[in-house]
């Protein structure tokens, strides 16, 4: 803490190189923060995927449908500790830009299948009681301004007609993670409203089984069981589900990846050339430092803390940037779920700090290396 001053007095000697040099740390750590944001909205849902749970739908397509006589063939199925079922509603609230996910649930085992979706308890009471009623994500719920007890209208797409539901409830996540822009209403609702060839199909199942280990030998053996019938089946872990659904959309964390590498490796070079400057117009000082009893280390060191230093004040700044603009991104872009995790955060800022060190090293060691005579042969 001695050399503080020192450093200090090195830092704010060029203000302007210095408020630049951290402004570039800010960009590029508000573009890692938003980087990582948009990729915790299309792949987030993999990492919180239940891992005793697995998926089944129509081998044609997930717009086929099943029949839910399908429900009790898959229940006595070795393996299987409970199943239950949606389908895909997606309707129209007031404009076409408002979308949220719509579904109809079965709402006598959808809840025992997601624990991790918490309804507070008279909440629940009154769905069940109210074949009308529905429950919406805290999230959606906020952007419209919904609160319990509102009528909901919703415009049918490929089921037409106007849908009218009560708002009963409004379900939070237990995991910053977890879906909460979804709206579920009771799939006998729209069994009884909907046209006759909705009845008895369902669009998937979701299957708990007992023992994760043996997933895949539970979708396997479903699989095969429904073989050659007129409605086959495709059956996958909860993940690999998501995965193969994310990967519809394109490789994103790939391009995520390579957009974040070219950035730091820019910004490698702007900083790394900034402190190359800084070291060939102090050569007079760093002489003059070694003559009155610097080590080649203490002057490795007094260099090498500039860039950190501004690294640091540059991650923060781009972190907290990124960590505000989160908010915005979850209203200007419904239906996903932006979260900048508090460990990413902590890694953003490290990985600026490393930055820092690697941009400040090779001026470093040449101030290092530099000896006496030689420098003051250039005052």
């Amino acid at each position: 803490m001695k050399h503080a001053p020192l450093i200090f007095a090195n830092l704010f000697r060029k203000k302007t190189r210095t408020i630049l040099t951290i402004g570039s740390f800010t960009v590029a750590l508000f573009l890692f923060g938003l980087l990582v944001t948009i990729r915790t909205a299309f792949v987030g849902a993999i990492d919180v995927a239940g891992a005793d749970r697995i998926v089944v739908i129509n081998k044609v397509s997930l717009i086929q449908p099943l029949p839910l006589k399908y429900r009790d063939q898959i229940k006595n199925i070795d393996g299987v500790k409970d199943v239950t079922y949606a389908n895909w509603f997606g309707g129209i609230y007031i404009d076409e830009r408002n979308f949220f996910p719509q579904m109809a649930i079965d709402s006598e085992t959808f809840f025992n299948m997601y624990p991790e979706f918490v309804v507070p308890k008279e909440q629940l009471q009154a769905f069940l009681a109210d074949r009308q009623g529905a429950i919406a994500g805290i999230s959606t719920a906020e952007r419209y301004g919904w609160k319990i007890g509102d009528r909901i209208p919703i415009k049918g797409t490929y089921i037409t007609g106007l849908w009218e539901f009560n708002l009963r409830g409004i379900y939070k996540g237990t995991r910053p993670a977890d879906d909460t822009t979804q709206f579920w209403f009771h799939h006998k609702y729209l069994e009884e409203n909907g046209p006759d060839w909705m009845q008895g199909i369902v669009g998937w199942y979701v299957v708990r089984v007992n023992d994760p280990q043996k997933a895949t030998e539970v979708v396997k053996a479903i699989d095969e069981h429904f073989a050659n019938s007129p409605w086959e089946t495709k059956t996958d872990t909860e993940k690999a589900f998501i995965v193969s659904f994310v990967k519809q959309m394109g490789d994103i964390e790939s391009l995520i990846l390579v957009i974040g590498a070219v950035v730091f490796f820019t910004l490698l070079l702007v900083a790394g050339n900034t402190m190359a400057m800084t070291v060939r117009e102090r050569i007079n000082e760093i002489a003059v430092l070694k003559t009155i009893g610097f080590s080649n280390a203490r002057v490795l060191g007094l260099i090498l803390i500039e860039p950190v230093i501004m690294a640091f004040i540059g991650g923060v700044l781009g972190i907290a940037g990124a960590r505000a603009i989160v908010p915005v991104l979850e209203k200007s872009i419904p239906g996903f779920i932006f979260v900048l995790p508090a460990e990413q955060l902590v890694l953003g800022v490290i990985i600026a700090m490393i930055s820092g060190l690697l941009a400040g090293l090779l001026p470093s060691i040449t101030a290092q290396r530099l000896r006496v005579v030689d420098a003051l042969r250039k005052v």
